[in-house]
């Protein structure tokens, strides 16, 4: 199958890895929720230790991230995308992406809260990082990771030959 998509299936690539990312970011939600409100204060003993619970985002942010990140790329690769590629070589592709993207969102998502003084800080941070993050991600597995590989799965080749069966 040609890796060459019409508008209608460019769309619809598009509708469905920002539907999968939503049910990621429900994952990333919960599970930030649950760390930065359930966490207890307390003093570490080395410096991960004290940085995870002493920061005001950076380390409930981290876990979430990767939480939603094994979420996405599993469901993504399979239904979006139907890669049937290597997939330890596209999960390091992904990787790549997030050696980039986390540092910078880990960073920046912590000056932001330690800046701004609202209560709800963290959640706005976490609101603008994750829709930053769902586009930046898409384009990245749509053009790099998935890009010579789309379709390819048992899927697609299945629907591929139902779709040349009744054009003949």
């Amino acid at each position: 199958m040609s890796n060459t998509l019409s508008k209608k299936d460019n769309a619809l690539q598009a509708i469905k890895f920002a539907l999968f990312s939503a049910s990621a970011g429900v994952i990333q939600v919960v599970s930030f929720t649950l760390l930065n409100e359930l966490l207890p204060d307390v003093q570490g003993t080395n410096a991960l230790t004290k940085w995870f619970f002493e920061s005001e985002y950076g380390g409930c942010y981290l876990v979430a991230l990767i939480l939603s990140v094994l979420w996405n790329f599993t469901v993504n690769r399979k239904f979006t995308f139907k890669s049937a590629a290597n997939i330890p070589v596209a999960m390091l592709k992904v990787f790549g992406f997030y050696c980039v993207f986390t540092p910078v969102s880990v960073i920046l998502g912590e000056i932001a809260a330690q800046k701004l003084t609202w209560s709800f800080a963290e959640y706005l941070i976490l609101g603008v990082t994750m829709a930053t993050n769902m586009v930046t991600e898409f384009l990245f597995c749509r053009f790099v990771v998935y890009k010579d590989s789309m379709n390819t799965n048992e899927s697609a080749k299945k629907k591929e030959k139902e779709f040349t069966n009744v054009s003949e």
